[in-house]
This record gives C-alpha cells, structure tokens and sequence, in this order.
C-alpha cells in the first residue's frame, strides 16, 4: 500500500514538473512577443509562432501522463481533484501561449509601420498579469488558498488598465484614421493580455477547487 501511494505522489509530482515547465515557456513567449511589438522584431515574431507546437506537445504529455494515472491508480477524492486540476491549468497555459503567438501575428500584420506613440502602457499590463499568473501558479504548488484569492485583486487592476487603454486607442483612431490597422492590432494586443489576466484568475480558481473540493467564482 505504501509503495502505491509513493508510486503516485511521484507520477503527480511529475505530472506537476512537466505544467510548471509548460508555464515559464509560456511567460517567456508572452514577453517574447511583447518585445517583438516594441522593437518590431519581424523575425523574432514568425520564431515565436512556429515554436508554438513545442507548448502544444507538452499539454499533449500531459494530458497522455494524466490519463494513463487515472487508470492505473483509478484516484478517488482529493487525489482525483489534483489530476483534473492539473489537467485544466495545462489548458489554461495552452491558452496563454495562444495569446503569445496572437502577439507576434499583430507585430507582423503592424510590421515596419512607424508606431503612433512610444509602447510603454502595454508593458505595464503585461507584468501585472504575469505577476497574477506566478501568484496563481505559486498557490497551485503550495495549495494556497488565500494567495488564489488574491488573483482577482490583481485582475481587477488588468482590467481598469485595460479599459483605460482601449479607450485611448479608440480616440487615436479619429486622430489618425490612416492608422487604423495598427492602431486595431495594438487593442487586440491589449485584449490578448487581458485575457492573460482572466486565464490566471481561471487557474486560481482550480486552486481553490482543488483544495476545497467547491467552485468558487473569483470575478463575482
């Protein structure tokens, strides 16, 4: 009995090595892509979007490895709740990548096109959804139900920016409508962060399942 039990907190903890890793792929190509917007990186853009397959293939490991757990050890309860949990954070990383490679396809739709004013806002929103995406996955690891929670506060700050940007690029259409496919590409881009933001506050919600064994709503 003992030697089951070992056997499977080491196949979860692989199961959790293998989405921690998925996680900071995922974060370097989101700042990957937010460099190539700013410094109009075509190459590094069309680098980002091929490399995709690799987070792809690893959500695909993981989901096999989740799989063959569940039937091997058939878990029940809590430990049954640790797989699933791990299987929709592997989806909500995927997703996060997604948002990456949607960045790099702005940069390239804007290409060499003398950007409208100085990409620093942007940024900004950018390392406060990362910071919530740590926090989420920091709570993952350590079963912090009070460090989830906290995800939301955050997000609420994302989204203020958020709106607070797109409102900004809405009246920069008036001003320059002949850049109004840059200046669309830039509120996308915008959008891709926020969502960022929502796939964190997602993850944080998993926790506090996971831990719980309740769903609980963080953007109510």
């Amino acid at each position: 009995m003992m030697n089951t039990r070992l056997n499977f907190d080491s196949n979860l903890k692989q199961l959790k090595d293998m989405l921690i890793d998925m996680a900071r792929k995922s974060e370097i190509a989101i700042k990957e892509s937010i460099n190539t917007l700013i410094n109009q990186d075509i190459e590094k853009a069309k680098e980002i979007i091929n490399n995709d397959t690799t987070i792809d293939e690893l959500e695909h490991e993981i989901n096999n490895k989740a799989i063959i757990l569940i039937a091997k050890e058939s878990p029940v309860a809590r430990d049954l709740r640790k797989i699933i949990v791990a299987l929709k954070i592997s989806s909500e990383v995927e997703r996060i990548a997604d948002n990456a490679v949607n960045i790099a396809k702005s940069t390239l739709h804007i290409g060499q096109e003398k950007h409208i004013k100085e990409i620093v806002d942007i940024p900004k929103m950018m390392d406060l959804a990362l910071e919530m995406l740590s926090d989420s996955l920091k709570a993952f690891l350590t079963e912090d139900v009070d460090l989830a929670r906290k995800c939301a506060e955050k997000d609420d700050q994302v989204d203020e920016m958020y709106g607070r940007l797109i409102k900004e690029l809405m009246e920069y259409i008036q001003k320059y409508p002949a850049q109004t496919n840059q200046i669309t590409q830039l509120a996308f881009v915008c959008r891709y962060i926020e969502r960022l933001g929502d796939h964190s506050t997602n993850i944080a919600e998993h926790v506090i399942y996971l831990v719980t064994g309740q769903r609980f709503d963080l953007n109510a």
